[in-house]
């Protein structure tokens, strides 16, 4: 039985963007993603033409920066926490 989710998630629509930033490093090259849903918890995010994505980095949305860890991967879609 799947437990209840924590917090309610958001698909960005309207005013919301539908892309976020991903900063590995300071001197890495800051990464374009397509975010899929939200949520006060963490994220869904699409990430395409990345070989490999770090466990841990700074998510960059419109202009909250949180420290975000993954903890899933699917193909292109990562399930990040805050």
């Amino acid at each position: 039985m799947p437990q209840p989710r924590l917090y309610k998630r958001v698909v960005p629509s309207g005013q919301m963007s539908r892309t976020g930033k991903i900063i590995l490093g300071p001197k890495e090259p800051i990464l374009t993603c397509t975010v899929i849903d939200y949520s006060a918890g963490g994220a869904c995010l699409e990430v395409c033409g990345q070989r490999s994505m770090p466990d841990r980095f700074e998510f960059l949305y419109g202009s909250v920066k949180k420290k975000s860890r993954v903890v899933w991967r699917r193909g292109v879609r990562l399930g990040v926490a805050f």
